[in-house]
């Protein structure tokens, strides 16, 4: 399990190129919807829980991630977008 800040999600999932949720979704084969999710979105209809549980505190509020997949692949592609713009 990790915790970081909500805040800290959002500046994540911002940073991402356009496409990111698409990507990490093919490569773990589930729905984008559910990657969204773990991001803060709320559409339960056509994507499932992405085992994170917010709970309320500074810089809004904490994130416990029960499995971090979806966040390391998108630090992944950070990662990679860094090595090639250097």
């Amino acid at each position: 399990m990790r915790t970081i800040t909500f805040n800290e999600l959002r500046r994540l999932k911002d940073s991402l190129p356009h496409g990111s949720m698409d990507r990490i979704a093919e490569e773990l084969g589930i729905n984008a919807e559910t990657v969204r999710n773990f991001f803060g979105g709320h559409n339960f209809k056509q994507g499932r829980s992405a085992g994170i549980h917010l709970e309320p505190g500074p810089d809004g509020g904490l994130v416990k991630i029960d499995s971090t997949i979806i966040l390391d692949k998108a630090l992944h592609i950070l990662h990679e977008r860094e090595e090639v713009a250097s």
